[in-house]
């Protein structure tokens, strides 16, 4: 069993509410290196629209993995699992804690859990599925997956591309289905009893307004500058950043096809039920962890310490 003052922190939350604030409290008073676990706040090109930490709060205390991907690049389950064991590794080397803090709830999963075994995809194997799925379709290739591996097909949904071409691909490079290897268990980043859990859960109004309001002051800080230079890279609509809440009808915006005020209130929309989601999930799958959310972020400090002093 790990020292407790040596044990790393995880805080979850939905977006806007006030996790990334408590981990760099948390981060000053225990010197501590804050580490990231939002699928989206990994992409360079999107600090505000992502509510990334800004670069006077990284002053404060060491950050990792916030803003190190090209929005080109699809970022996976499976790099962040390498890239948080790296940077935790890092922090314990400088005598800093690792504190990981975000909304993606599958990260925290990943890192308490590990992942399965999945061996790599050769790259040929990859290019030609991802050939056939342009040409066929979906069907075809849930068609195709269904007559070599039943029982995966039977598992995924006709229409989704994507899982089916990736069923497709390790089935043909590794010679065994993906169901195999999903079955085998993984190697935790993080042992569940070594480290303290804390999570966030403002009630639905309080999220709300907190969501409403700082999506206003995105736009204020540059979020339209900011679609406008992802939306010049031409990247393919389908990659994550560009799935990323906002991003859309700030596009919408830039390019005149919406007005500005019908963007914001389109993207506080898509905020809020993104917060309806990831309530759903952080209730479902964290009903163990510790509670930390007040209305005050000296209260919530207050309880967090009294946790992990514990």
């Amino acid at each position: 069993m790990m020292p407790i003052d040596q044990r790393p922190i995880l805080i979850a939350g939905p977006t806007a509410s006030g996790k990334s604030a408590l981990a760099l409290a948390l981060a000053e008073h225990l010197a501590g290196a804050v580490i990231n676990a939002d699928s989206m706040q990994v992409y360079s090109e999107l600090r505000i629209l992502t509510a990334r930490p800004t670069a006077a709060d990284e002053q404060r205390a060491p950050h990792a993995l916030y803003g190190f991907v090209p929005a080109r690049e699809a970022y996976s389950t499976g790099r962040y699992l390498r890239d948080v064991e790296a940077a935790v590794q890092d922090a314990r080397a400088k005598g800093l804690r690792p504190i990981l803090v975000g909304g993606t709830g599958l990260y925290f999963k990943a890192v308490l859990e590990g992942l399965s075994p999945v061996p790599p995809v050769d790259e040929s194997v990859r290019a030609h599925w991802r050939r056939q799925a342009e040409k066929l379709g979906a069907q075809a290739l849930h068609a195709e997956l269904s007559a070599r591996d039943s029982d995966m097909a039977r598992r995924l949904n006709p229409a989704d591309t994507q899982r089916i071409v990736r069923a497709l691909e390790v089935l043909e490079s590794s010679g065994l289905s993906l169901g195999h290897w999903q079955s085998q268990p993984g190697v935790p980043v993080i042992a569940g009893e070594d480290c303290v859990k804390l999570v966030m859960l403002p009630d639905r109004a309080t999220l709300h307004a907190r969501a409403d309001a700082r999506f206003e002051r995105m736009v204020a800080e540059g979020a339209l500058a900011e679609a406008s230079q992802l939306a010049a890279l031409q990247l393919d609509a389908e990659l994550p950043a560009m799935r990323a809440i906002g991003v859309a009808p700030m596009i919408a915006a830039v390019r005149g096809s919406l007005p500005v005020e019908a963007a914001v209130e389109q993207a506080q929309a898509e905020t809020r039920q993104y917060i309806k989601r990831q309530e759903t999930w952080l209730r479902r799958n964290m009903i163990a962890w510790n509670n930390v959310s007040t209305q005050l972020m000296e209260q919530s400090l207050w309880s967090a310490m009294s946790f992990i002093r514990c």
